[in-house]
Order: structure tokens, then sequence, then C-alpha cells
């Protein structure tokens, strides 16, 4: 079951990433995916951290991220 949840995890992300770059690819230099665990699913422009699941305990609305 750890397993299958950690690639929910991974598809919201890909998910993500590519929406990220088909909507700013001409602004960003780079989308990257970082694997971890406990739940951290946190996504962050240059140093600012712009979004925590673990602080929210709930996934990102895309369209709110892009």
């Amino acid at each position: 079951d750890r397993i299958l949840h950690l690639l929910g995890y991974l598809k919201k992300a890909a998910s993500l990433a590519e929406q990220l770059l088909d909507e700013h690819g001409d602004n960003l230099s780079s989308v990257t995916l970082v694997p971890s665990s406990g739940g951290v699913y946190e996504i962050t422009f240059g140093e600012s951290l712009i979004y925590s699941k673990k602080q929210t305990q709930e996934f990102p609305d895309p369209d709110a991220i892009v």
C-alpha cells in the first residue's frame, strides 16, 4: 500500500510539473521533482516555499499553483 500511495504522489507531482511547463515554460529554467517521505509535498520557487502539503494536510489545487 505504501508503494501505491507514493506512486499517487508521483503522478500528481508529474502532472503539476507538466502543467507548470505548459503554462510557464518560457519563463522557467527547470522544474525538479525531489523524492521524499513522510507526506511531504512542497512546491518552491527559488528559495520561497509556495505550498506545503505537510502544513495544510491536503494536496494543492493545481489551478491555484499554475
